[in-house]
C-alpha cells in the first residue's frame, strides 16, 4: 500500500479505490469539484502508466470489467502531479465507475465498482462499519492481478502475519449479512471463493476469474 497519501489507505487496488472512488464519485454526484489535495498520489511520475495515452488508460481501465458494464462506465484518472486534480477520462452513463492501473501498486489491477462499493469505501476510509443494504459488486478481472494483504484491511506492507500475497483477477462481492460469509474458506489457494479481511467489517468475497477470455 502506499505511503504517499494523506490517510491510512494503501496502493493494492482495494485501498486506492477506497480513497479515490468514494471522494471523486461522492463529489461528482454532489456537484462538488474535487482538488489533489484530496488524492493519493503515485511515487513515481515516470511509471509506464502515468505514459499511458488517454486513450491506453482507458482501455485499461475497461478491461477491469466486462465490456455490458465498462462500456458506459466513467472513467477517472490518477492525479498527474501533486496537487493536481484528478481527471474524468470519460463520462458515464451506468453509475459504474472504472479507474486504469495504479502505478504505485505491484502487478496489474484496474477497477470498475458499482454504487454500493463507493458507499463502503466510505465507511472503510472513515473506519468505520460499512452500512450495506444489498449485494454490490465490484470487478478485478483484467489479467495481472494485485498484491495485498488478505487479513488486514489497512496493511501498507507485507508482514509474517498479514497473509500478504498476490490476489488473481477476480470478481469483489460485499453483501449485507455477514453471517452469510460463514463457511468460505479465507485462504485465497483454497482454489476457488474465499473471504477477504475476515472477522472484521470489511470482509467481502473474492471469487477468482480465469482471464482467457
Amino acid at each position: 500500500m502506499s505511503t504517499r497519501r494523506l490517510i491510512a489507505l494503501g496502493t493494492t487496488g482495494f485501498g486506492v479505490a477506497c480513497l479515490l472512488t468514494a471522494q471523486l464519485v461522492a463529489g461528482q454526484q454532489a456537484g462538488k469539484p474535487m482538488t489533489g489535495h484530496d488524492m493519493p498520489m503515485p511515487k513515481n511520475g515516470s511509471t509506464a502508466e502515468m505514459k499511458m495515452t488517454k486513450a491506453q488508460k482507458i482501455a485499461n481501465a475497461v478491461a477491469a470489467a466486462p465490456a455490458a458494464i465498462s462500456a458506459k462506465a466513467a472513467v477517472l484518472d490518477w492525479p498527474a502531479k501533486e496537487g493536481a486534480a484528478p481527471e474524468l477520462l470519460r463520462a458515464g452513463a451506468n453509475g459504474w465507475t472504472c479507474f486504469p492501473d495504479y502505478p504505485d501498486s505491484k502487478g496489474n489491477d484496474p477497477m470498475c465498482v458499482d454504487d454500493v462499493w463507493v458507499k463502503f469505501f466510505e465507511a472503510y476510509m472513515a473506519h468505520k462499519p460499512p452500512v450495506v443494504t444489498r449485494v454490490g459488486i465490484g470487478y478485478m478481472t483484467a489479467a495481472g492481478g494485485g498484491w495485498a494483504s488478505n487479513t488486514d484491511p489497512y496493511a501498507m506492507k507485507e508482514t509474517m502475519d498479514n497473509h500478504w500475497g498476490l490476489h488473481q483477477p477476480h470478481l469483489m462481492i460485499v453483501v449485507p449479512d455477514q453471517k452469510s460469509l460463514d463457511g468460505i474458506p479465507a485462504d485465497p489457494k483454497a482454489g476457488g471463493p474465499y473471504v477477504m479481511f475476515p472477522g472484521t467489517p470489511y470482509a467481502h468475497i473474492m471469487a477468482p476469474i480465469a482471464t482467457g477470455r
